[in-house]
């Protein structure tokens, strides 16, 4: 029997996203990932200077502020050849970390745990064993009967009202959940303790960006100066005015040491945890088996890709032996298709343009709403579909834990080792969509390691008396190249993210943003080729197809951001931009 499941929007991701499956004999033979805004920001930067671009970019998305801003900097450094500060460079890496590691215990527990963790279910269980058992796993130390019995209440008292609040509309009960009550019970409460951590966490960005969300940044290095005097009359600020200073630094320490015991004593215990109930999903859910990262932090400068944490590099069918050398710059590398997208091409839809050549044309010639299927066969998403060489490629917290591994990074195989033993699972379960999970919780601990080493660093130079943060040699425009174009690359925590750049008399004459979720979500090529999730997908069984909660799995386990790879027009077609802070 065939039948397509329509899941219109898919729910806890940053945006809008349709799913529609065709199945055959009660598995995914086809499946189809349609965006369902328009692109158009890229329209609004045009004719702007580009010293004030990233503070547009920024704005593609509420979640995504801090990676898109620090894009759209380096391709206008990268375009004026631009040298930023060592104390720059620095400060942008804590900036993105911290991004990372709220961004991924967030995605954990409050959009893709609840796949797994059955919250109705956490009501049978009893709270004595709920502590014996996570205290069996961690020392973190909220695992007393008392405080699970506490959580169970508040969970008691909102069911007993009839309404879930913001655990309504899950599927309670299915078959699919496999956890028990005590399991279910914990993870609930580190939902609740996750809600609170992540208050802190944001403090980096306020006080090196000046706020959250939508931190400041500049072209050239980083708007915050750096004070050896302190104000005692900050009022516990954490600066001295504008500057960072010693009370900065020791809150920015703070913050480090409550990542790192939250990732180490909570994350990191719970992935396993529920992992191991969910064995099955290691052998599902990969999809394209080729995987692409851009690299990214730098110590040396992004000119020395030696220096990054995040190595660049293309792997193709799986084979590690192998990276393929990735040229952001070569008109024949990445380039963006619209065959089965809402955009014209003046050279026609089935021509794949490079960035720097990349058009931003709208064309919807869909169904009106309200509507029971898309026109598959022709265009049905608003995301276009980016390629590299011609080949469909995941990016993420798997292509770069793979990279990682690949090329022999001690700290990731130690993990990854430690991962796979725990769980009794061989290395070809990365490539699933627990794996993907589980490559998302093992990248944050090594983030967070890492943020020690960057603050570190920064500490040593004040202390050795280098404050620069920013050069401003070339912030004059008179000084910049009649015409210049360039590239500014980065790992966004859901994957590979670049901004490239054409400058023309001064002004930004050309600038297109390919993000994470438009290399994975995004559709069929001219060559049929589908994208990650759609590929991802094909091959589940669905138990009931009115409670998909297979597809929610997998589509979560990506962790999508449709917010980055489209946005609205008004109805005059003027494109505009929508946020959610």
């Amino acid at each position: 029997m065939n039948q397509r499941v329509v899941i219109d929007p898919i729910t806890r991701i940053e945006g809008h996203l349709r799913i529609e499956a065709e199945m055959q004999d009660g598995r995914i033979s086809e499946a189809y990932s349609a965006g369902t805004m328009v692109r158009g920001l890229e329209v609004i930067l045009r004719g702007r200077d580009p010293r004030d671009a990233w503070a547009f970019a920024q704005r593609i998305c509420g979640v995504c502020t801090v990676v898109h801003a620090i894009a759209s900097v380096r391709a206008v450094e990268d375009a004026l050849k631009y040298p930023i500060p060592p104390n720059a460079e620095l400060i942008r890496n804590l900036m993105v970390g911290a991004q990372y590691i709220h961004d991924h215990v967030m995605h954990f527990y409050h959009l893709h745990a609840l796949d797994w963790v059955d919250i109705v279910s956490a009501l049978k269980a009893d709270p004595k064993a709920t502590s014996d058992l996570a205290q069996s796993i961690s020392s973190y130390s909220k695992s007393s009967p008392g405080y699970f019995a506490d959580v169970q209440k508040k969970i008691k008292t909102i069911a007993e009202t009839g309404k879930l609040g913001i655990f309504q509309n899950g599927y309670w009960g299915h078959p699919a959940y496999k956890l028990p009550p005590e399991a279910n019970l914990m993870a609930v409460a580190h939902y609740l303790d996750a809600l609170s951590w992540q208050r802190d966490v944001t403090a980096i960005h306020a006080i090196l960006g000046g706020k959250n969300p939508h931190p400041n940044f500049v072209v050239g290095g980083t708007p915050i100066a750096i004070s050896v005097h302190t104000d005692k009359s900050a009022g516990g600020g954490g600066q001295s005015g504008t500057a960072l200073d010693v009370t900065g630094l020791a809150r920015i320490q703070s913050v480090i040491q409550s990542m790192r015991e939250f990732v180490d004593q909570v994350y990191v215990p719970d992935t396993l945890a529920i992992a191991s109930f969910y064995k099955d999903w290691f052998k599902q859910g990969e999809g394209l088996g080729n995987f692409m990262c851009y690299g990214d932090f730098p110590t040396r400068g992004l000119g020395d890709p030696s220096s990054f944490l995040f190595p660049r590099g293309v792997i193709l069918d799986r084979d590690l032996t192998k990276i393929h050398p990735v040229d952001l710059n070569a008109p024949d590398e990445v380039q963006e298709y619209i065959a089965h997208s809402w955009y014209d091409y003046a050279g026609g839809k089935d021509k794949g343009l490079h960035p720097y050549q990349g058009e931003t044309t709208l064309n919807y010639s869909g169904p009106k709403p309200p509507f029971q299927h898309l026109p598959v066969e022709n265009a049905y998403s608003w995301l276009k579909a980016p390629r590299w060489k011609g080949k469909a490629v995941e990016v993420g917290p798997l292509a770069r834990v793979l990279m990682l591994y690949a090329n022999g990074h001690e700290p990731t195989r130690e993990l990854a080792g430690m991962v796979l033993k725990q769980l009794d699972v061989p290395i070809t379960a990365l490539y699933s969509t627990l794996g993907r999970t589980a490559a998302r919780t093992l990248e944050t601990k090594l983030l967070a390691d890492a943020m020690q080493g960057w603050y570190d660093q920064l500490v040593a130079n004040i202390k050795a008396g280098d404050l620069r943060t920013f050069n401003d040699a070339l912030w004059d425009p008179a000084k910049w190249p009649k015409k210049s174009q360039g590239v500014g690359f980065m790992e966004a925590p859901r994957g590979a993210l670049a901004h490239w750049i054409v400058i023309e008399d001064g002004k930004i004459a050309n600038y297109q943003a390919v993000v994470p979720s438009t290399w994975n979500a995004g559709p069929r090529d001219p060559q049929g080729q589908s994208g990650a999730y759609e590929a991802a997908l094909k091959g589940h069984a669905l138990h009931d197809p009115a409670q998909p909660i297979e597809v929610l799995r997998t589509i979560h386990s990506f962790d999508p951001c449709i917010a980055c790879a489209v946005h609205l027009t008004d109805e005059s077609g003027s494109a505009f931009e929508v946020r959610v802070d």
